[in-house]
């Protein structure tokens, strides 16, 4: 089980579209909501040196924005 964690604030269309995403392929994630703790802003932003959410770590691998592909690679989705 690959450990998912997803950066995003309510208001971000594409987070929602990246949480539902997860869902319909049945991966569990921990949602961060990075308006709401400005801790873990700071770690995203020092990981990734960007600001825009969403934000994902697979395995601690950064995935910056909805990137399809790259999010289907790293947890094997076909």
């Amino acid at each position: 089980m690959k450990k998912v964690i997803v950066f995003s604030t309510p208001t971000c269309s594409w987070c929602r579209r990246l949480k539902s995403y997860l869902k319909e392929n049945k991966i569990r994630f921990t949602n961060v909501d990075v308006s709401r703790d400005a801790k873990a802003a700071q770690d995203m932003v020092r990981k990734t040196r960007k600001q825009g959410v969403p934000q994902m770590w697979i395995n601690n691998v950064p995935v910056v924005g909805f990137d399809k592909q790259k999010i289907d690679r790293l947890l094997e989705i076909h």
